[in-house]
């Protein structure tokens, strides 16, 4: 860990050089591009300085105990031992924790998908049921979000539906919540009162940029075609949807929310973009074994990550053993205690290479 944090501030000692070169100063992108990483590593080199100055008053103290005869003395020295002690190994973790390297889609906007899975018109239910608990939650921090596209059922269910989330940050928040999310209810169709099992399944993708993803425009087949569903009169009357194939993976975007085909043509672009970057993403890491292993589950859409039991008021995430008894709560958008643990968990396992 020494090593590392050695070369970060020699690194950073350099940046500091170098963002004072006039030659650098009038190249504004070279030194843009030198501040922003100086301001990325500023948050370690600062916690060292605080390390170090902490390690200097042990040994001091240590020192003092050593020499020192007078009692009273000796006894100011254990105590600056005992506390400096603690203070090392607080700050230890948290060097620990800024040294984890940081996902490069952390700040950007998220897509996120989100399907009805097995349990026919329950799940669709439950599906927008998610669907308004991630809109709460971004509502409560400040995310803006946009319905891209969705297919709705007649009793109020969805059985799919994109959204963009947007905000810095948006996707360090909610990047665990890929998977199957399970729910355990007695449905309002349901006379008998027997308790069903259904689920839905949630993909949460980064927005990705043309710099980040290119797609070939000869690599994608565009077809046009009358919306369907619920709509005004333009929507349903003129030939506004638009179905995306991206050739060489297979990936097919449909949007038909927008009166407008270039609305929808911009939105698909987007969904499309995203969900290509995670297939490269997703086939990169699949080569990683041991990137696998280290994260929060898999991220896999076909592990069940947690359970929302209604009759016991009852939330539990599969993935780190943790149950809340504040259901009513977390389908309102309060999840920031659950994102909180696994975030934590995350963190603890990287800690664990140092």
């Amino acid at each position: 860990m020494f090593e590392k944090l050695g070369s970060v501030v020699d690194k950073y000692d350099d940046l500091t050089k170098k963002v004072a070169d006039p030659d650098i100063i009038a190249n504004q992108s070279v030194w843009q591009k030198y501040m922003k990483e100086m301001g990325e590593m500023e948050p370690i080199v600062e916690k060292y300085k605080e390390y170090t100055k902490a390690k200097d008053e042990l040994d001091f103290a240590k020192q003092m105990l050593e020499e020192e005869s007078d009692e009273e003395m000796r006894e100011m020295a254990k105590e600056e031992i005992s506390e400096q002690e603690d203070n090392l190994e607080e700050l230890t973790k948290e060097l620990k924790i800024l040294l984890i390297p940081k996902d490069p889609n952390d700040d950007k906007n998220v897509i996120m998908e989100i399907r009805g899975g097995a349990g026919g018109d329950e799940a669709a239910l439950f599906a927008a049921d998610l669907l308004r608990m991630y809109t709460r939650y971004a509502e409560r921090h400040g995310f803006k979000t946009e319905i891209l596209s969705m297919n709705e059922i007649g009793i109020g269910g969805v059985k799919e539906a994109d959204m963009m989330i947007k905000g810095k940050g948006a996707y360090s928040r909610l990047k665990f919540e890929s998977g199957v999310h399970r729910v355990q209810r007695v449905p309002e169709t349901e006379t008998s009162g027997r308790i069903h099992t259904s689920t839905a399944t949630v993909a949460v993708l980064p927005e990705v940029e043309d710099v980040e993803v290119h797609i070939d425009p000869n690599d994608v087949k565009v077809d046009v075609y009358r919306a369907s569903g619920n709509g005004g009169q333009c929507v349903n009357t003129t030939d506004s949807a638009v179905r995306m194939t991206h050739l060489p993976t297979g990936i097919v975007v449909t949007c038909q929310d927008e009166k407008s085909q270039i609305k929808n043509r911009e939105k698909a672009m987007k969904v499309l973009k995203a969900r290509v970057y995670d297939k490269m993403q997703q086939e990169q890491n699949a080569k990683i074994a041991s990137e696998r292993r280290d994260q929060v589950g898999t991220g896999d859409r076909s592990e069940r990550i947690r359970t929302y039991n209604y009759p016991q008021g009852r939330v539990s995430d599969h993935r780190i053993g943790l149950t809340l008894y504040k259901l009513d709560q977390i389908m309102d958008g309060d999840l920031d205690e659950i994102i909180d643990a696994l975030n934590a968990d995350y963190q603890a396992r990287k800690m664990n290479e140092f």
